[in-house]
């Protein structure tokens, strides 16, 4: 994938407006006033300060830019930075302005930013800033800057080219748990610049946002920059390497004064005159140590989650009666894989039925490895002797701590009514009893003989009344076997992920179908690659998370899996890998992938785990 070149901009023209002979003189008026009032709109929106740097890392000796964005308000002037450790704050500060349009809204901001050089290593945090403009008071977000060690790509930067870096910001881990990593492209003069390609066998890598682009400053000399952020997970424990990565471009090298060409007369400028020469760009390799899991004292509610997470548990209505539907919001809200997250069940809620919930994702960084899940599920009481809804538990591994966390809610009291039963027959009273006629106690005798009815069959005889006596014997055994079930799938935590993963992927397949009818690749692949990773995670007895298509050879091959089987497996991983940065458009590519999944699913399902 080619990157753009930093001095080329991009020009649209934007069609005229084409009247239609009914828009009138005084509808022309009308619509300019519509657009007037909008703008009108937008600047009544609550001005907000935003403090932001174009990257989280820096080597010593670098310059990382740190801007001020006010939106909604004009600040009159530039805000002074208070003391910053580890930092130099540069001359030259830049002020620019930019203004969009969302769903008719529009937005103006007025930025600032700041060079900042990196001086010695080690963690700092910009602190919140407070400006006051106009009576009222904005604050910022405090932001953090990770700086580290200069290494030896960084200490030849005064006589490279180009270089590549590669970034991760933990060197010990666990496996499961996700972790940012970032590839730093650098050049001073080139063309056809190619996105870095990170080699990490052993590790699944998540998409991150798009590549950023910028400048920066190393020594005297002004290097072209290009950020990837991308997220990395181990799939498998020890000492395993990350990286390295590549990138092909073309350099452009200045010719000395001795080969350049010149005009004896003056009259033409040949101008800067380079060669050019292609080049293969190669960052270090980081080793990271995994660990595993720790199996001892693992609580039985454990499914997996990594991260740190606080909850936060209601439930309405709280007065109800049996039969009716209660509604419970838990968010999690922390550090971790949130996408990952699950709402786990809850063994204490026996006496309700539950439905699945819906969830969405509030994210706080770029990464989405932190910020708030919010579910939203349906329960309905059985009972009204209950009295209370049990507490919420969620259990997690902490890396930080590096121990098993479990986070309880608190009890949420229930007033639950007993459901309403048929009303009684009426009762007679004395003035109805009067107003019934008299009974006739005379029996006439008949005038002529008849021959009797046949008499009706007593029910012992009835089919349907023998068929209604069996009914409650076969209702306690459905519900012995139901009990059963249930037991069995609670002390059998492998079966209950098996119909979990079973259930996943039939709804996974269903919507790969949807998104390849409306060509959203990106989120077509997105689901292949999850369904890939549930149904071998399940099948290997690992994170859904840690799936990448090493497992192939280090965990298929040899195994009870034809050879056919292994090299579509091998081409839908690599299928996927490719797609993130050419994805397939066309409907009948992607209706081609499904049945060749479908295929590579059952033959999953049928390996032994």
């Amino acid at each position: 994938m080619l990157l753009p070149s930093p001095n080329r901009i991009e020009t649209r023209t934007t069609p005229a407006l084409k009247v239609r002979p009914g828009f009138t003189f005084a509808m022309r008026w009308m619509f300019l006033a519509w657009l007037l009032f909008l703008s009108a709109v937008a600047t009544w929106a609550q001005p907000t300060l935003t403090a932001r740097l174009d990257r989280s890392t820096v080597s010593v000796g670098e310059t990382v830019t740190l801007s001020l964005i006010f939106e909604g308000i004009n600040a009159g002037g530039s805000p002074n930075l208070p003391p910053l450790p580890n930092v130099t704050v540069l001359p030259g500060l830049s002020q620019r302005s930019e203004m969009s349009f969302d769903n008719g809204r529009q937005s103006a901001r007025l930025i600032y930013d700041y060079q900042l050089q990196a001086n010695q290593p080690g963690d700092i945090v910009i602190p919140a800033m407070q400006v006051n403009i106009g009576g009222r008071t904005l604050t910022s977000q405090p932001v953090g800057l990770k700086i580290v060690p200069a290494n030896a790509a960084a200490q030849a930067a005064l006589t490279n080219l180009a270089f590549l870096k590669l970034i991760a910001s933990r060197n010990e881990v666990y496996v499961g748990e996700p972790f940012p990593v970032e590839m730093h492209l650098y050049w001073q003069n080139a063309r056809e610049v190619h996105i870095p390609q990170l080699s990490a066998g052993g590790f699944s890598i998540g998409q991150g946002p798009k590549p950023t682009q910028t400048r920066t400053q190393i020594g005297s000399t002004i290097y072209n920059l290009v950020i990837i952020k991308l997220t990395a997970t181990a799939a498998k424990t020890g000492l395993v390497n990350l990286g390295p990565a590549e990138s092909s471009l073309i350099v452009q090298i200045p010719l000395p004064n001795q080969q350049r060409r010149r005009d004896p007369f003056g009259f033409f400028d040949f101008g800067q005159q380079v060669q050019e020469r292609p080049t293969t760009l190669t960052s270090e390799t980081i080793p990271i140590r995994v660990l595993p899991l720790p199996k001892d004292n693992v609580p039985e509610g454990f499914s997996g989650a990594i991260g740190s997470y606080q909850i936060a548990v209601s439930a309405g209505p709280t007065n109800l009666a049996v039969g009716d539907p209660i509604t419970v919001r838990v968010q999690i809200s922390g550090s971790g894989p949130l996408e990952a997250l699950a709402l786990p069940a809850q063994a204490a809620w026996r006496d309700f039925n539950t439905y699945p919930p819906s969830a969405k994702v509030e994210a706080n960084d770029e990464l989405g490895l932190s910020g708030t899940k919010s579910f939203e599920q349906v329960i309905i009481p059985q009972n009204h002797e209950l009295k209370e809804l049990p507490p919420f538990r969620f259990t997690f591994f902490d890396p930080r701590a590096k121990a098993y966390v479990t986070r309880t809610g608190l009890p949420i009291p229930l007033s639950v009514r007993a459901s309403a039963a048929a009303a009684p027959p009426p009762l007679l009273t004395n003035a109805s009893a009067q107003a019934a006629p008299p009974a006739d106690d005379i029996i006439h005798i008949r005038p002529r003989l008849e021959l009797a009815g046949a008499t009706a069959p007593l029910l012992i005889f009835q089919p349907w009344f023998l068929g209604l006596q069996g009914l409650p014997a076969l209702c306690w055994f459905g519900l012995f076997v139901w009990r059963k079930r249930r037991e069995s799938l609670a002390s059998n935590p492998r079966l209950r992920r098996q119909r979990e993963v079973s259930q996943r992927v039939r709804e996974g397949l269903k919507q790969l179908r949807m998104e390849g009818d409306a060509q959203k690749s990106v989120e077509f692949f997105a689901t292949l690659f999850r369904l890939l990773q549930e149904q071998l995670g399940e099948r290997l007895d690992l994170p859904a998370s840690a799936i990448t298509e090493a497992v192939i050879e280090e965990r298929l091959r040899g195994r009870d899996l034809p050879d056919t089987t292994l090299k579509a497996l091998h081409e839908l991983f690599q299928t996927c890998n490719a797609a993130r940065y050419a994805p397939i458009q066309s409907r009948q590519e992607l209706a081609a992938l499904i049945p060749k999944l479908e295929g590579v699913l059952n033959d999953l399902k049928n390996l032994k785990g």
